[in-house]
């Protein structure tokens, strides 16, 4: 994109585990676990989960609702509770990036509306970052929405309440699945190698942008001259 066509951002929505914070939640094993939930109690013959976990939770909910139609909330109600125990374990061996709340601040002083989406639960994240609302106002996790990302409503319902539109916002992950958030709501996209996808892996997703991690974004941003009205400050 050329300089004249370029967007002037004045929101940027960050997700949470991976691009603020060290990502200590292990995906696979958690899927596993799933499995055999489904398999062991529930008598189900599938596979191991390649969905996502949240999304695969509600195929099996389907399955077993066609099947008797009297256990589905049941599973759901195990396997939501087995989420969240793993995410909490994981929330106490996690800590935010050391550049975290001062790039959080940086952004306010100069400005820059933010906003943290997030498919963890509410109180994982808030043991990681107990002080969040020192440094940003707007946290939407999975509790308080609907429908979580990639669908956009998560994000645009973020942008409501920022007062911010998609064409003048960006979206930051670290996965490919944030990349295609920020795409299916008309933002601007830009990943981050903060989690275990590279910065050329992002790329081919089809985001916009990519760094090493946020602070290195934050530079590539400026340089660029994609912000408005973010202020010059020195980075500590």
């Amino acid at each position: 994109m050329d300089n004249g066509n370029r967007p002037r951002l004045n929101t940027i929505v960050f997700d949470f585990d991976g691009t603020l914070a060290e990502l200590k939640l292990d995906f696979d094993h958690m899927k596993l676990q799933l499995h055999q939930l489904a398999t062991r109690d529930f008598g189900l013959n599938v596979d191991v989960p390649h969905l996502p976990a949240l999304e695969w939770v509600e195929v099996v909910c389907s399955q077993l609702r066609a099947r008797n139609g009297v256990h589905h909330q049941q599973f759901r109600s195990l396997a939501l509770s087995l989420i969240v125990e793993m995410e909490l374990e994981a929330a106490r061996h996690g800590q935010l990036f050391p550049f975290t709340k001062t790039l959080l601040e940086e952004l306010a002083q100069g400005g820059i509306k933010v906003a943290i989406i997030t498919r963890n639960c509410g109180e994982a994240v808030r043991h990681v970052f107990p002080d969040m609302s020192i440094y940003c106002t707007t946290l939407l996790t999975r509790d308080d929405v609907l429908r979580v990302k990639p669908h956009p409503d998560h994000l645009l319902q973020a942008l409501h309440q920022l007062g911010s539109t998609p064409e003048t916002s960006l979206m930051v992950g670290d996965h490919p699945l944030d990349v295609e958030t920020g795409r299916r709501a008309g933002t601007m996209t830009a990943g981050v190698a903060t989690g275990r996808t590279t910065e050329e892996d992002l790329l081919r997703s089809g985001a916009h942008l990519a760094a090493g991690n946020c602070r290195e974004l934050l530079q590539v941003l400026r340089q660029g001259q994609w912000l408005y009205p973010l202020q010059k400050t020195t980075m500590s």
